[in-house]
């Protein structure tokens, strides 16, 4: 059996993630998080729930990222590949955050226990994904944000237009291709999000942790940074 890649898994992961927790969490963004300050903003203004957690998702994502790249360095400095042991913990958040979800779900809009303590575990989630695409899959287009992705490819096809030299036509070519694909993968997974937002809202939190399970198989063939 012929698994998916690992970055595409990763960006349809990012989408998906992304917009269940949006929708779940009072407009939390778990994967980049920093959007979190305009929502902040607006909890405030609009007085909406979910303040404390748009408030500590960035300190969390940043120690996160922090220490695991901490873990990281131990790792390939003994001789490891930090790839698929950072997956391990990556699904066991997404692990404990289905279980959770199934338990006491589905979220409302007011800010609970609960809702803290799955916000949190998905950001730690996602800042481990961000923090090991970016190290370790560097040749990957991004998996969670989109608007350098889209850039490029609007400049790639642009400069194709204007002067396409032969020599490289091709790169910019396979590049658009890859950076497409990222694109359609992490729009997919979104339309996925709010699917299972829409149908099973407390059960949509477990397709996660399948993927995250799914990803341990799955190929990096040229998107290692090294």
């Amino acid at each position: 059996m012929k698994f998916p890649s690992l970055p595409m898994l990763l960006s349809f992961n990012g989408g998906y993630v992304d917009t269940l927790g949006f929708l779940a969490l009072s407009g939390l963004f778990t994967a980049h998080v920093t959007g979190n300050f305009v929502t902040l903003g607006a909890t405030a203004a609009l007085g909406l729930g979910g303040a404390l957690s748009k408030l500590l998702a960035l300190p969390m994502f940043c120690i996160v990222v922090f220490a695991s790249r901490l873990v990281c360095l131990k790792l390939q400095d003994a001789g490891r590949s930090p790839i698929r042991p950072m997956l391990l913990v990556k699904l066991a958040l997404l692990t404990a955050v289905a279980l959770y979800a199934l338990y006491h779900g589905p979220f409302n809009a007011s800010e609970t226990v609960a809702t803290f303590v799955v916000a949190m575990l998905l950001v730690s989630a996602m800042a481990i994904q961000n923090g090991l695409h970016r190290a370790h899959l560097a040749k990957a287009p991004p998996s969670t944000l989109m608007t350098g992705t889209t850039t490029q490819i609007m400049l790639d096809l642009a400069d194709l237009l204007a002067d396409p030299k032969a020599d490289e036509v091709a790169a910019a070519k396979a590049r658009i291709k890859k950076m497409s694909a990222a694109v359609f993968t992490f729009a997919l997974g979104c339309g996925f999000g709010a699917a299972g937002y829409i149908y099973a809202p407390a059960a949509a939190f477990s397709l996660p942790a399948i993927l995250a399970l799914v990803a341990l198989f799955a190929s990096t063939a040229g998107a290692d940074a090294n």
